[in-house]
């Protein structure tokens, strides 16, 4: 039934009448506003609020990227299956399959361990693997490694043992460091700290030696750096000079299973904020010499990565990356053992930003007389072989208008490299990742995963097969084992079936893409439109944005409900469109995985967000599609996402006239140091000025919500409660809804209930559609649980 109206209220033309069929109807019903727009009914929101639910099982066979035994004889992946999920063991030999582990005695196990059901189809990792000679299963979890016994049937976190750092900039040192005494090599010695010096102990007697006096509470070496040369001859580690311990404290309103508040407190180094300062140091442990390295190359070094700091085989150096303060120098370091001398075996400079998350290097030969290395100074990240002698280039590994991806091997013995690399296929979507080998000079070059899709593969531990999984958001996915050098299949492993899903009436998403601000490059994005959509109706647009420069964001997996990593945070994209909107997600310039200069937009100018391609790509749509209402258009994203939903409003208000914002970093000042000094450097500067929320609250037009948890460990959530507290002072109209308890996510998906997905949908309801929301509190509906 569809009721008409003349009114901007869209208010029916018998409404005690019409009010009370919809409360009932069992038939899910759309209000036609004057507008032209559909106003939805509570079965329509019930049914957008069950969806994810109701879809989650609806393929089979649908495989995961898998992982690979130690000894590379098995493969491990999770497949979909009627009532859930199933975890597959393959032998990469017979490939016969078995399930890798006991679902029925890890589930139970887990549910303890996190203090709610988990059912034992649809345990709540993709990845898995399983420890050799123990047979733990082992996955991520939130951000932190597990590893379940199933003979004990329990489950833990995996305590690296390490102190706490905060964002990587400031040692906790409220915890206690890691001190167990290192055995050297030859077994003659073990080291260990002790009062802030390093003490040398002999295994022969358990006499020691003290090598260092200097160490103190406020200079001190740092037991987890220690590291013995190969030879044992030498000692390397960091004397450290703590930087500034900033703490932020939250309330919890409403602990579980207590009445009374608690606050609970997180180091969180913020930009500007002094970091840890690290010298290293070598030892001699025959003479007891002790070098400083100079750091001049180095200096003012973001804290080095412990895991990253190693010896070369033969003994004669010491080696680590590092990244200057600011983000605008980066390198690779090698000490002369015999000297302590230090020079740069590989040198990255950049007049905007160094992007750490793309570095990469891996010595070559027991001497590291070579290095491969990532860089960007072509304007496209690729790989080199660098001399580590004089850190000159001995050669171009890739090259081209395209970047390197992910590195799986390096093979020093067949000087051969597999990586992963997009936009060499110029009739294909740029971001598709393919796979390939090519040999230390640059020859040789070969495809081995053709399919036009987008793919995640591993190689075997012994380098000789290929496990590829691929898929589109038009195509399930479905998984192949290749001979790692030709790209053969060697057998199918799955193929995904998503007749059941489309059936009960799934879509694929239209894939669009247009030119961008500089008339020349494409702009791709997606387009999801509601499951009852008619081309003779006008929807209002909502598009769906995450503008980090740390990555690209638009799904190119097949796509719906959490498939693959990131797809439960889509998932909300066709829950909202059939609300009677059509909903987009875009990948503006300022973003990552596209060339240097499109990724530079992002430098200092976090508020662009990739704007201008946005608008225009909106516009491009529009001009094609008549039932796209560009007079009616908002948008919604979380954390970086959530300052980008404000600042659309700020500085786009021509275009973007409603915003649902959760969990924003609205001022760069106020969030973590790691991520905002790569993208606005340091010192800091107007920069951050530019782009904050509460700097530019005055500036507000259009209708916003912002949502955030108040146990948010990622982005202080103060920095909500200051862009509220600019708006009351700058005299705005706004929402605002905080989740007691709850953390980055703002309950929209760790919750217990979809309250926070129901707020932000019933607010487009308003916002957009000019209607009003059910009663919530008149009704009885069940609220979905979350998965």
């Amino acid at each position: 039934m569809r009721i008409t109206c003349d009114r901007p209220s869209c208010a029916p033309r018998h409404p005690a009448r019409s009010v009370i069929r919809a409360a009932i109807s069992p038939i899910p019903l759309m209000v036609l506003c004057g507008t032209g727009h559909a106003t939805p009914t509570p079965q329509d929101y019930q049914r957008s609020l069950n969806l994810r639910h109701d879809w989650k099982h609806l393929t089979r066979d649908m495989p995961f990227p898998a992982t690979w035994s130690d000894d590379g004889k098995t493969l491990y992946y999770r497949k979909t299956v009627a009532n859930g999920f199933a975890y597959i063991a393959m032998d990469a030999r017979s490939f016969r399959k078995t399930p890798a582990f006991d679902t029925t005695r890890l589930a139970p196990a887990l549910s303890s361990a996190l203090k709610r059901p988990i059912p034992a189809t649809d345990l709540p990792f993709e990845t898995f693997s399983i420890e050799p000679g123990t047979g733990h299963v082992t996955f991520e979890l939130h951000d932190e490694a597990w590893s379940c016994d199933l003979s004990r049937q329990t489950c833990a976190v995996i305590d690296s043992g390490l102190r706490p750092r905060g964002f990587d900039a400031v040692r906790d040192l409220r915890v206690a460091a890691k001190n167990t005494p290192q055995p050297s090599p030859d077994g003659q010695w073990s080291a260990f700290i002790r009062d802030h010096n390093l003490v040398l102990r002999a295994t022969r007697d358990g006499s020691e030696r003290l090598l260092s006096t200097d160490g103190t509470t406020g200079d001190f070496y740092d037991p987890e750096s220690l590291r013995w040369s190969p030879d044992s001859r030498h000692i390397a580690l960091l004397r450290v000079r703590p930087g500034y311990p900033r703490y932020i404290t939250r309330v919890e309103s409403s602990p579980v299973h207590a009445l009374q508040p608690r606050l609970q407190t997180q180091l969180y180094p913020k930009p500007g904020d002094a970091i840890d300062i690290e010298q290293p140091v070598l030892f001699d442990v025959s003479s007891g010499q002790r070098t400083e390295i100079d750091t001049a190359l180095f200096a003012n070094a973001y804290p080095l990565s412990l895991e990253d700091m190693a010896w070369s085989e033969d003994a004669r150096a010491f080696m680590f990356p590092f990244i200057r303060r600011g983000y605008q120098r980066a390198g690779f370091v090698m000490v002369d053992a015999a000297t302590g001398q230090a020079h740069l075996a590989a040198d990255e400079r950049s007049n905007t930003f160094v992007d750490g998350d793309r570095l990469y290097h891996h010595v070559i030969g027991k001497d590291a007389e070579s290095l491969v290395w990532a860089s960007e100074r072509s304007g496209w990240r690729q790989l080199y072989l660098m001399d580590s002698t004089n850190g000159q280039i001995r050669n171009a590994i890739t090259h081209g208008a395209w970047p390197v991806r992910e590195i799986l091997r390096v093979d020093p013995r067949k000087r051969r490299i597999w990586f992963g690399a997009s936009g060499m296929n110029r009739d294909e979507d740029p971001y598709f990742v393919h796979y390939y080998r090519v040999d230390f000079d640059g020859s040789h070059l070969v495809p081995l995963t053709p399919e036009p899709a987008n793919h995640h593969a591993s190689l075997s531990p012994d380098g000789t097969r290929l496990s590829d999984t691929w898929s589109r958001v038009d195509l399930p996915a479905r998984s192949v084992l290749r001979d790692a050098e030709s790209g053969h299949v060697l057998t199918t492993v799955e193929t995904g079936d998503d007749t059941p899903l489309r059936a009960a009436g799934f879509h694929p998403p239209e894939v669009f893409h247009t030119k961008g601000r500089d008339g020349s490059t494409d702009i791709w994005g997606i387009v999801v439109r509601p499951a009852t959509y008619d081309p003779h109706r006008r929807y209002p647009v909502i598009e769906n944005i995450y503008a980090g420069p740390h990555g690209s964001f638009v799904p190119k997996d097949f796509w719906p409900f959490g498939y693959h990593s990131g797809g439960d945070k889509l998932s909300g994209m066709q829950e909202l469109a059939d609300l009677g909107f059509i909903v987009v997600q875009i990948d503006g310039m300022g973003t990552a995985n596209r060339s240097r200069a499109f990724h530079d937009v992002a430098w200092k100018h976090l508020e662009d967000s990739g704007f201008p391609d946005r608008i225009l790509w909106h516009r491009a749509m529009a001009a094609r599609d008549p039932s796209y209402d560009i007079g009616h258009v908002g948008i919604y994203g979380g954390s970086a996402g959530g300052q980008s939903a404000l600042n659309a409003l700020l500085f786009h208000p021509e275009f973007y006239k409603a915003a649902v914002a959760f969990a924003g970093c609205y001022d760069n000042r106020m969030d973590k140091i790691s991520w905002n000094e790569q993208w606005l450097g340091w010192p800091v500067d107007d920069s951050y000025r530019r782009a904050s929320g509460v700097e530019n609250a005055s500036r507000l037009r259009g209708r916003l919500l912002m949502i955030v948890g108040e146990q948010d460990a990622n982005v202080d959530p103060s920095s909500t409660l200051q862009v509220a507290n600019a708006l009351i002072h700058a005299g705005k109209d706004f929402e605002l809804l905080v989740i007691p308890g709850y953390g980055h996510t703002a309950g929209r998906s760790d919750g217990p209930i979809a309250y926070a997905e129901r707020r932000e949908f019933g607010f487009f309801v308003r916002a957009l559609q000019g209607a009003t929301e059910p009663d919530w509190n008149a009704m009885d509906l069940p609220l979905t649980q979350d998965p």
